[in-house]
């Protein structure tokens, strides 16, 4: 499984285009090396994180597993709290819901 964090905390920077590129290119890199699962949260999880609005998240996850989906053969996993993410995740053809929380 290899896991993107669309996360501010995360490596990714540099605008939406530029983020999209970045994590397209890693998830080659990913599936290349065997990676069979791609798991993508728009939330982080850590002890004492900030939460994230919902619109704000759906915003971060939702172009991001449309374009994995476009692209590679993989499984898809979301990582949120959120049911409203999870349903939009759904809707895209994800195979995994990643729920900490549950």
């Amino acid at each position: 499984m290899g896991i993107i964090n669309a996360t501010p905390e995360s490596r990714y920077g540099g605008g939406y285009t530029r983020l999209c590129e970045q994590i397209l290119s890693r998830v080659e890199q990913m599936v290349s090396e065997g990676a069979a699962i791609i798991d993508v949260g728009g939330e982080s999880t850590r002890p004492g994180a900030m939460s994230v609005a919902l619109q704000e998240e759906l915003d971060r996850v939702v172009p991001i597993l449309e374009s994995i989906k476009n692209r590679f053969p993989v499984f898809l996993s979301v990582d949120t709290l959120k049911p409203e993410v999870m349903r939009a995740a759904l809707a895209v053809g994800v195979n995994i819901i990643n729920d900490v929380n549950a």
